[in-house]
Order: structure tokens, then sequence, then C-alpha cells
């Protein structure tokens, strides 16, 4: 699967040279990877975004000797480089083609050889004391290093890589094969045929022989250079990369890539992406202590792979899974790309993000009064401006039915002159309630004579909502952000480009009434989610609003910023046998037919055995069957029925359409066990007009909500009073169940004191505590 993915790719690369990876036949004479001529040409388009990344099929991964050398610069720091090793086999194993570059004999044998002069001192100050005293390990000569480092380190690593069944070999290279023909030719054929034979090959320069390549870079022989100058291991990855025509160059570090000036001074920012146009942008501080290249040589062997079809990040090669991360497109480290923001016109995320901190805090300062004047502006936009949304939207509908959008997404996706005014109606009861929200006082106490401590509401700070198909989500999240003083980013499906768009022009045109225009923002640029996900010191809490597998995907991708959501929504109906047949028919038919593609519709119907026999199962069934919903039967059902509906695939399963379980439980207690074992936690429902029998659902199910003879289609935002709602969330820490207003809420605490001091309240002290609960109104 993986193969015909990057074949589809670089068929999509605008027909990449046809010169690419000519394995040379053991039954002929050697060919080069790419003809003599072409060597200095611009191979093939390379990858403008970051998301094109995962299509990368040739990779060229240098390890920098910071990466994988130990900080003393006597032996190799294995956790870092077994990590490495790893990440290449994978790729490898996936059916990419690596090669590697590497550092690090000379750490290796530095190490070797320190230890044989501890022992060889010791025994020639037994025989010689003065021989013995000349020996200093600080004297090891590099090039002797080498020599004994690099048989060490090969064996290293063809140790580690067999792990995961991946053969290598070495390639030891120096700087005038690059500069002779026949064994520059030489060289790529072997590289040819390693790859053929799925081997991974391992350079390195071989310094015990070589003159390090930093010392001199003398003309060879004719006085013809061809390529870039080979100073150091990052100039000779570049002209490897470029020689194969490789796909991705990744240059390990021990920065996190490229900053507008030397991260250690003040000021100095990561930059994410660099262009040609960020050359002059820049300073360059001190190279690495153990390397012989700094950062201004990666930039300029970067830049070389690039103007020759190589995409390249610079990167920190101690960060964990640094390769893997890359390849998936997360924003790690800097991407060099011919693509530059300024050509778009495109705001950063990053900026868009700092604006929003501080839109956030505009918003907090806002009296409530403003805050819900500037929600009701919306409210009001939604309706006046409904030529506008409308005309947006369908173009969005046009193309989504052109390009074959599944019937329950052009559901979502579809705005109508009701949904608007019911939006209208919800942001109001929004704007009214939100006069209580910010700064409300939840606890007020006295600790001591002239020491008072409150408690108070406060927004989160930064909210980064991804919600897919439905451009309504936009105004009712926006307004929720507005009414509790938080920042917003919102990230909507593509789908929905033209409506979202123009709805983020009302929001914008509301927030201005306020002068917190940038307080909300719509990411439309092609921003991967990924690379929003790891902006932790932006972002201080995720909502995804979509799909199961969208919200599953992105409680796992974020590692450091709290999700507030649900994967699945398997929402159940259990008929009691004390059940009402006519109530029965009437929550079982909305709960899966209202909307079956939201997440609060009934996936599976539980039925009390005792009633199999009567009229409520056919009934139900029945019922079903004319509102076109497919049956799938649970296997206690399955059992007794000769002729019955096929049995249920899963009995955890969100069908989002006409299609549910049924299946029969022999007890109240089993129906219970039966939602705690299958259920997600979202809603589950009771129908029975047994008081004690509802009573204990409620009082056992442990799910966000529970409810008794009504149906699962109640667990909405707006049906809750809540005005409108960011999602449901499944969490049992924070907010649960229909989030709004309160859901984006935190809390601090405010003390007020006159002189006090800890120490007062000592033993001794000339202060008691007191301790004493308050009326919270002042």
């Amino acid at each position: 699967m993986l193969r015909n993915s990057f074949n589809v790719a670089h068929a999509l690369r605008n027909s990449f040279s046809s010169n690419v990876w000519r394995a040379a036949s053991s039954h002929g004479p050697r060919q080069p990877l790419v003809s003599p001529e072409r060597r200095l040409e611009k191979a093939h388009p390379t990858f403008t975004e970051r998301s094109q990344l995962k299509y990368a099929r040739r990779l060229v991964v240098k390890l920098g000797s910071a990466v994988i050398t130990r900080e003393d610069n006597h032996g190799l720091a294995l956790g870092r480089l077994a990590s490495i090793v790893e990440q290449v086999a994978e790729c490898h194993l996936e059916g990419r083609e690596v090669m590697m570059v590497t550092s690090g004999a000379v750490a290796f044998g530095k190490q070797k050889l320190a230890q044989e002069l501890l022992m060889s001192l010791s025994m020639r100050e037994t025989l010689n004391p003065k021989e013995g005293k000349e020996f200093d390990g600080a004297t090891l000569e590099p090039r002797a290093a080498a020599a004994v480092g690099q048989s060490g380190l090969m064996s290293l690593y063809d140790a580690m890589f067999a792990q995961y069944g991946v053969k290598i070999a070495q390639v030891l290279v120096t700087k005038p094969d690059f500069y002779n023909e026949e064994t520059r030719n030489n060289l790529f054929c072997t590289l040819s045929e390693l790859i053929s034979l799925n081997i991974v090959p391992i350079i390195n320069t071989n310094d015990a022989v070589s003159p390090p390549m930093f010392i001199r870079d003398d003309e060879p022989a004719g006085g013809a250079r061809r390529g870039i100058p080979i100073k150091d291991n990052d100039s000779l990855s570049a002209m490897l990369a470029a020689e194969v025509q490789a796909d991705l160059l990744i240059l390990m570090s021990d920065v996190d890539g490229i900053y507008n000036k030397p991260p250690w001074e003040d000021g100095a920012k990561l930059m994410h992406t660099y262009s040609s146009d960020d050359s002059n942008s820049i300073e360059f501080g001190k190279k690495s202590k153990v390397g012989t290249g700094g950062m201004d040589s990666k930039v300029k062997a970067a830049t070389w792979a690039l103007d020759r079809g190589v995409s390249v990040v610079i990167c920190n090669g101690m960060q964990e899974k640094a390769i893997k991360t890359i390849i998936g497109g997360r924003k790690v480290g800097t991407f060099f790309t011919e693509a530059t923001e300024h050509s778009t016109n495109a705001v950063p995320v990053e900026v868009m993000a700092e604006n929003a901190r501080t839109g956030s805090r505009q918003m907090q300062a806002l009296t409530p009064a403003q805050r819900a004047s500037a929600v009701d502006t919306l409210a009001d936009l939604l309706v006046s401006r409904e030529k506008f949304i409308l005309e947006a939207n369908a173009k969005d509908l046009a193309e989504a039915q052109k390009n074959g959008l599944a019937k329950p997404l052009l559901s979502r996706l579809s705005l109508n002159a009701a949904k608007l005014k019911n939006l209208a109606i919800g942001l109001k009861q929004i704007a009214e309630d939100s006069h209580k929200n910010v700064g409300r006082v939840l606890r007020r106490t006295r600790l001591a004579d002239g020491l008072e401590l409150k408690q108070v509401t406060v927004p989160i700070g930064v909210l980064l909502v991804i919600f897919e198909s439905r451009p309504d989500s936009l105004p009712q999240v926006a307004a929720l952000a507005m009414a509790s003083g938080n920042g917003l980013l919102l990230k909507g499906g593509k789908e929905a480009a033209h409506s979202n768009r123009a709805l983020m022009d009302l929001v914008t045109e509301a927030l201005a009434t306020v002068g917190a225009e940038h307080a909300v923002s719509l990411v439309s640029t092609r921003e991967e989610i990924s690379d929003l996900l790891s902006m932790e010191k932006h972002i201080d809490l995720i909502i995804p609003r979509g799909s199961s597998e969208l919200v599953r995907s992105i409680q796992e991708q974020s590692l450091h910023i709290p999700v507030l959501g649900h994967a699945e929504g398997v929402c159940h109906v259990y008929i009691d046998r004390d059940a009402d047949l006519r109530k029965a028919l009437h929550i079982a038919r909305d709960a899966k037919c209202d909307y079956p593609a939201a997440c609060n519709a009934m996936e599976t119907l539980l039925i009390h055995e005792d009633l199999m026999s009567g009229d409520i199962f056919t009934d139900v069934c029945n019922m079903l069957k004319r509102e076109g919903v497919k049956i799938n039967a649970g296997p206690r059902l399955n059992q007794q029925l000769t002729f019955g509906p096929p049995a249920a695939k899963s009995l955890r399963h969100e069908y989002g359409a006409l299609e549910c379980c049924i299946e029969i439980v022999p007890s109240l207690e089993e129906a219970i066990n039966h939602i705690h074992t299958y259920g997600s936690g979202h809603t589950d429902v009771i129908v029975t007009e047994n008081d004690a029998a509802a009573k204990h659902f409620l009082g056992s199910v442990d799910s966000a909500c529970v409810f008794h003879n009504a149906s699962s289609r109640f667990a909405d935002g707006f049906r809750f009073g809540l005005g409108a709602e960011v999602g449901i969330s499944t969490a049992r820490i924070h907010a649960r169940g229909p989030v709004g207003v309160e859901g984006l809420l935190t809390t601090k605490w405010i003390l007020n004191g006159q002189d006090h001091a800890a120490a007062d309240f000592a033993e001794g002290g000339e202060r008691t505590w007191l301790h004493e609960s308050l009326p919270l109104d002042d």
C-alpha cells in the first residue's frame, strides 16, 4: 500500500526525471545513477508542504557528531543512536530507500584508545616510570582514532540494524572521490547496487587517510571542481542527496533548527520554514564543539541541495522520533522550501495564536455587557447577511456533490434560512447568559484577620477547535469563546471552505465592534493539523468536532495539549420489561431516525427478553424497517431467531446512518453491564414505567448523559439550554457531556492581604488562622 502511495506521489510531482536509481546489472558495465551532464540540473520539483513529506521515497539522513557523541566527546550516545537506527529501519521496512551519512568514528576510536592508553600507562609506569608519564589521553591523534573507531562503529551499526532484519554496508569516501569522474561514477553505481539489494548504505569519510575536510579546499587536477565544496558531512550529504536525486535530506544537529539569530540570544525565534528570501535575515553563532560544520554550513548545504530538487529539513537529532515525526508531516525543525509565506500572503499560524492570546486578554478586560454585545451583533449578522452566507454555502455544496461527498456529510454541510435563524436564537441565549461568566466568584474565605481569599472564574486561554463538514459549528463555537473571554483558532474542513470564510468575516466584524477582531482566527492555510497539535506554547485546549476517526486521531497525536471530546458515540436505548409500548416506539424512532449521523443517535437497541413474546419487539422492528433502518442482530437475538437479520459484526460500533444493532438482555443488570462493556460513555436511555428500575439505571450507568423516557437526541447544548456547545465530552475531568460556556472556563485564586507573611502563623507567631467561609456576594 505504501509503495503504491510513493508511486502515486511521484506521478503527481510533475513527471520526475526518468534518470533515477538505475540499478547496475551484474551482467553489464556499471552505469552511473545520473548522467554527468544532468548532475547539476534540477531533477524534479521539491515538496512545498510538510504534509507531502510522507511521500518521500529516497531519504538521506545525516547524523552530526553532536547527535551521536557523548558530551565528553569520548564514545557514543548509545541510547540516542539506537533510537535513530530504529527509525531508519522502520523507514526501510516501509519500502523507503534510505542512506545514512554518519560521524562518530573518531569519537568511538578515542574511547577505545583512551582505554588502551590507560592500561598501557599503568604497565609502562611499572616498567619505566619516566616513560609512562609522557602518555596523555589529550594527545590522541584523530586519524589514528578514526582508524580504530571505524570498524567498531560499523560493528555497532550492524548489531543494531540486525535486530530489525536490515542489512547494512559501509561506504568510505574521501574528498578526491568526488572530483575524479571515474571514482565518482563508481561510488554512485555502488550505492545503486546496494539499494537494489535492499541494503542500507552507511557513508562516512575515511578520516584515517584523508585530511580533515574543513582544513583546506583544494581544487582538483585541472581546476574543474564539480558541485558544492565538500568541507564537512553537511556538504557531503548535500552532494550525495543531489547525486542520487533523493526526495528528502534530513540534517540532524544538536539544535532545534534554524533561528533568526543564535538561539541563546534574546529574541531568537525558531524558523519553521526557510526560503531564499530569508538568507539575509539570520545571524549565525559558533559551530558545534564536536563537529566540523556550523549552522551556516548546514544552511549552505541545505540551500544547495534544495536548488537541485532535494527537500531538506534541519532538526534536532536528540528529539524523540525526529525522523518519523518529520515524515509524518509534523512541524519539527526547519523545512527548506521554495514556497514562501510572503507569496501566499498567509498569516503564520503562530502569529494567529499569539493574536488569539492577546485577544483573549482583551476580551477578558471587557465588561460583561461588551462581551454580550459582540455575541448579539454576531447573532444579528447571521440573519441580516443570510443571502451572503447561503451563496457561499451553495458553492461548497456544488463542489461537494461534484466530488461525490456522502449524503450524511452533505446534510451536515448544508445551511438554510431555518438553520441560520436557529443559530441566531442560540447565540442570543449565549449573549444573555454571558453576563455571569467571567469573574464570577465561586468561593470566599477569610483566612485570617485582614486576609481574604477568592476563587473566581477566568477563561482557559486559547482554544483550538477542529471541525469537519459543519459550517454552523463556526458561529456557535466563536460565540461561546467570545462569551467566555477565550481566544480561538478554528480549523474547518476544506469541503466547507467558502461557508467558513463567509461566517468568519461576520465573526471578525462582530469582534471589531469591541476592538478585539484578532481574538478569533480561521486557519485557512494548508497548515497540517499535526503542526497545530504541537503548539503547546500557544494553545491551551483542543476540541475536535467530527467523525470518531478525527477525534481519535487528534487524541492520539496531541502529546502535550489536553483534548476535550469523545471518540465515539455508541449510544444505547434500553426498553425495560415495564416499558410503555407507545413511548418505546416514539423514543426509539426519534433516537435513531431524527438525525442518524449525529453522535447522540441510538446505535444499539436493548430489549428485555420478556418482551420477545409480546407486541413490543415486533412493533419496534417493524417501525425501524418502515423508516428504512437496516437492523443487525446481537449474539443473543441471533440465537433465538431462525430467519432473523444478519449478525452484527461488532456490538461496539457507531453506524452514523440508518442502521443499528438490536440485542436482547435477560435483566436490567445485564443491560447496564452491556452498556458498560460496549458503550462509549456518551448517552444511554432507559424506557420504563418502573420508577425503581429507572432510578437504579440512572444511578448505575456511568455515562456523560443518562436519560429516563427521553430520546438520546436531547444530549445537545442548545436543548440543554446552554445556547450552543463546542462539543460533547466523555472525559472524566473538567467538563463532561454537552460543553457550553461553563466548560470553557477555569479558575484562579485572588488573595488580598495587608502585610501578611507565612511566618506570622508559625507556632508562637502573632497571627492565627480563621478559615471562615464568607457569602459569595461582596
